[in-house]
């Protein structure tokens, strides 16, 4: 495979790497940046466990291609907060314990952020829709749709310039 240098705008920083342009996203995300934020869960992007941020639209890492991702923003779970200052999603599901096994979580987050990114205040239909085509091994339906009207209140609340850099 013939490579070529590549430049990723992920989490704010800019990375410039040589490979082939077809290597897909989640790849380079977890081997090269060492991001473990996303998961690889089915390869197929059918899980939803590899989520991440593109131009503030939730993508599936594992089907697009380092090509593909250059010079868009790219933010993973890892980007969107730290332990100090959890973004209003990471907090949301701590305080609603969403969350067991951990397989679906860095998907459900991305997800519900893209989702309150459009509109904090989306009705449980638009939620379900938004978070649909993510697995969820464990069952914690109940509590993940909890995490996200209360991440959607935590958003609402903040001014919407504080928002646009959230995902940014």
């Amino acid at each position: 495979m013939k490579t070529r240098p590549i430049a990723l705008d992920v989490n704010g920083h800019r990375h410039t790497l040589d490979l082939p342009p077809e290597t897909p996203l989640l790849y380079i995300l977890r081997n090269d940046l060492g991001l473990n934020g996303p998961k690889f869960g089915c390869g197929l992007g059918e899980c939803g466990a590899c989520a991440v941020l593109i131009d503030k639209r939730a993508v599936r890492a594992c089907t697009i291609s380092a090509a593909a991702a250059e010079g868009r923003a790219i933010v993973t779970l890892e980007g969107l907060g730290t332990a100090d200052r959890l973004h209003p999603v990471q907090q949301a599901f701590i305080e609603e314990q969403a969350a067991q096994c951990g397989y679906c979580l860095n998907g459900m987050i991305i997800a519900t952020t893209a989702l309150l990114l459009r509109d904090t205040r989306p009705d449980d239909a638009a939620v379900r829709a938004a978070l649909s085509r993510h697995l969820c091994r464990c069952g914690t339906h109940v509590e993940i749709l909890a995490a996200v009207r209360r991440a959607g209140e935590l958003m609402a609340a903040l001014p919407s310039s504080t928002i646009a850099e959230k995902a940014s």
